[in-house]
């Protein structure tokens, strides 16, 4: 996420200069770290979307605050959360937002989001936002994948340890899940499987 705030020319130098010095194996490694719970909402017909939340390390908020909470009363009120999703999230939307969704193995595309919100409280920064994936059910099982990740590696983003995901308005199907890695996938010159939430879910009759 740190990326966001350096613009797309300091960006590409860093990638470039990561991959030049690949054979001296000076790595690149995440600067910014993420720890993410997930709701997932259905409506009358199937899946609907998903609640991201993300919770920022101690340094990234800590920029966010310097940058954004324009009066320093340790909070960001609507103007300042304004500019942050202009500023500091917006940006990632050539990156898929981070998130990267399959439908029973076809890639669904992140194009827009609705309801940012960003959160100040105790030092500590959290992103909240929904994501709109429509999956109509049906009595066959369908199956819903959703990987978040930094293509680049920069940013590091991790399940809660406690309450990772939850399901809302789930009472008429059959839903099954598990988080887990995703060894389809592979990130950073294939060095790392990124960790994500299988989804399944029918029609409870």
């Amino acid at each position: 996420m740190y990326m966001i705030r350096v613009g797309k020319r300091v960006f590409c130098l860093i990638l470039f200069l990561n991959v030049l010095f690949m054979g001296s194996h000076v790595i690149a490694h995440p600067h910014v770290f993420i720890v993410q719970r997930l709701k997932i909402v259905f409506d009358n017909q199937g899946l609907a979307g998903f609640e991201v939340e993300w919770h920022f390390d101690e340094m990234f908020s800590n920029m966010i605050a310097m940058d954004y909470d324009q009066n320093r009363n340790s909070t960001l009120e609507p103007a300042e959360v304004a500019v942050v999703k202009e500023k500091a999230f917006s940006y990632i939307a050539e990156y898929d937002y981070f998130i990267f969704v399959k439908i029973d193995g076809q890639s669904f595309k992140v194009k827009w989001f609705k309801n940012f919100n960003a959160i100040l409280k105790n030092g500590k920064l959290s992103y909240h936002f929904f994501v709109p994936c429509h999956v109509k059910a049906n009595p066959l099982f369908k199956q819903v994948v959703i990987a978040t990740y930094d293509p680049t590696y920069y940013t590091a983003i991790f399940f809660a340890r406690k309450q990772p995901a939850r399901v809302e308005n789930g009472d008429g199907f059959v839903i099954e899940s598990t988080i887990k890695e995703d060894k389809n996938t592979s990130i950073y010159f294939g060095m790392v499987n990124p960790w994500a939430l299988f989804l399944k879910f029918r029609l409870n009759s």
